[in-house]
């Protein structure tokens, strides 16, 4: 039926993934058939609450995006019991063929990112390197960076890299598919291993490194990025995040740590417990920095870096890394950070070029039709993936449940199905079992998936940051992508004129509904314009404020060297 596994099938049987995960079906019972009965309210396929494996806890899933965050009943609805299980996420293979066999390729496009304009501002900016091993990184880094497939460092690499490997603390903006992950997580594990960094066993654990995540999905892939490139070393990566059994993960990390992953919730929670103490950080990193700073998150992240155990911004490193830097965000960020380097790359808040963008104008009523039609029409050929994008939590399963019964396998990620549900669904999009994944903002952050070749949103997102980090789960590192989008003018007008300015920044057409329905729109209703600070493109600190500021790069002539791709 698609909308998830057989009743044959036990969860979470990662043997034959390349996602990371290995078989851990020995602490796993099997689904029923019940359990995949879709249900009459549309509320989605998944286990009846109390149904579970043995050992771990209870626990609430509560969000869409981390842990810690609650809502009242499903999308607001008061009086519905949420479902709990207690999950025991599989644990991670140590097969090289599986930690780097999901790597996404370079595409045809990747020489024009060396055409990229960056700028950087702050004082005694670090040069930019030409390549990996211009950075004297440890061999064993650079033999898990060839494993990977990089060969030459993107652009937001080579600033970053010498950045962060020097100990300064840096604000980063770069368009989604640039390289973000590895640009920070490559000199953090490099700086450990020189200063041979203990892991700490203990309680509290007390990690060096802390990397914050706004999505349980995100905090996920950071960390088996992390473990690919120290693999072979004695440095220890552990991650917290919400829906999971909290005992178990607490094992795991007091075992000693490193590097921890985490989502805010589960990170304070841990720190509340005396589980972890920041005592010993040494760097702390968030990851899409401007959604963790806005006022959803922020009084998460304000708890974690004025914890009296937290080190002063004066002893340790902050890194923080997005695709969009709102001057507001800048200035609230600058409030954690020492002296910092402002880098920018690319237009900040533009799409990425390599991303074709098109648009129908379809009204609320019309839109299945036109996205069955859509998929009809498109190639099933290389196991080519297809994200799908709602706003409303409630319609994910049952447009997952209308495609299936249309003949194309789809699956669901939302914040109100049970994490094992969530991590099930991104497992079998990413393996290509369920070709077609259905989801809410939960998937548009950070997610790096292979072979998505086709990004559709069936609902346009309010904000068009949002909607440049959806497009941005296609077309990455150089490979050609599609994004097609759903033009309700009834609900959608107000953000005609972004995405205009975003089609003419990319060079692509302007359907003429856009145009009229910017037309309709009053002065000034429609937000940032590109080339503003609103975006994150200028330091808001002025050139000014620098002895050596505002160095420029115009692509190629930033490196020297020609090198091999």
């Amino acid at each position: 039926r698609g909308h998830g596994r057989g009743k044959d099938q036990p969860f979470g049987v990662r043997g034959e993934s390349n996602d990371g995960w290995q078989d851990n079906s020995n602490i796993r019972d099997r689904w029923s058939k019940e359990d995949y009965k879709f249900s009459a309210s549309g509320r989605g396929r998944g286990r009846e609450r109390g149904q579970g494996r043995e050992g771990g806890g209870r626990r609430n899933d509560t969000n869409d995006l981390a842990d810690g965050f609650k809502r009242t009943g499903n999308d607001g609805r008061e009086g519905e019991e949420r479902k709990t299980e207690r999950y025991i996420p599989p644990e991670p293979t140590d097969d090289e063929n599986v930690m780097f066999g999901n790597k996404i390729t370079k595409g045809i496009n990747f020489e024009k990112y060396d055409q990229i304009k960056i700028k950087v501002t702050g004082e005694n900016i670090p040069r930019p390197v030409a390549s990996f091993e211009d950075c004297q990184f440890r061999k064993i880094l650079i033999d898990n960076i060839k494993k990977s497939g990089y060969i030459k460092p993107t652009p937001v690499q080579k600033h970053a890299l010498p950045i962060i490997r020097d100990g300064r603390d840096l604000m980063a903006c770069a368009q989604t598919g640039s390289g973000k992950t590895a640009a920070f997580l490559i000199p953090i594990l490099h700086n450990l291993l020189e200063n041979s960094a203990p892991a700490n066993p203990g309680r509290p654990v007390a990690p060096q490194v802390i990397i914050c995540s706004p999505t349980r999905e995100l905090a996920i892939q950071i960390f088996h990025e992390a473990r690919k490139f120290a693999h072979g070393s004695t440095l220890k990566i552990c991650i917290a995040y919400g829906g999971t059994v909290i005992f178990h993960q607490a094992q795991n990390v007091l075992k000693g740590c490193n590097i921890l992953v985490a989502t805010p919730g589960r990170l304070n929670d841990f720190v509340e417990k005396g589980t972890v103490t920041f005592s010993s950080v040494q760097c702390f990193v968030l990851d899409e920095a401007d959604r963790m700073l806005d006022m959803g998150f922020l009084p998460a992240v304000e708890k974690m870096l004025l914890h009296e155990s937290m080190t002063t911004s004066g002893e340790r490193q902050t890194l923080m890394f997005s695709a969009t830097f709102p001057e507001d965000i800048q200035r609230l960020a600058g409030n954690y950070l020492l002296n910092y380097i402002f880098l920018a790359v690319g237009i900040i808040g533009g799409a990425c070029s390599d991303v074709e963008q098109v648009f129908y104008e379809v009204s609320k009523f019309d839109k299945r039709s036109k996205l069955v039609e859509i998929l009809k029409e498109q190639s099933t050929a290389d196991n080519k993936l297809t994200l799908v994008f709602v706003e409303q939590k409630r319609n994910t399963d049952f447009i997952a449940a209308f495609l299936c019964e249309n003949g194309f396998p789809a699956t669901s990620i939302h914040g109100d199905r049970l994490q094992s549900q969530r991590e099930e669904a991104l497992h079998d999009f990413k393996t290509g079992r369920m070709p077609v994944l259905v989801a809410t903002a939960v998937a548009a952050r950070g997610l790096d998936i292979k072979n998505v070749a086709h990004v559709i949103n069936f609902d346009l997102p309010k904000s068009i940051d949002e909607y440049v980090h959806r497009i941005g789960r296609t077309g990455r590192l150089g490979n050609r992508g599609r994004a097609t989008s759903f033009f309700d003018s009834s609900a959608d007008s107000q953000l005609a004129p972004q995405l205009l300015r975003i089609l003419e920044q990319t060079g692509q057409e302007k359907p003429a509904f856009l145009v009229a329905a910017q037309g309709s729109i009053s002065i000034g209703a429609s937000g940032f314009e590109f080339g503003d600070p609103g975006f994150g493109g200028e330091d808001v600190r002025g050139a000014d404020s620098f002895l050596n500021s505002d160095r420029q790069y115009g692509g190629a002539h930033a490196i020297e060297e020609e090198e091999v791709w």
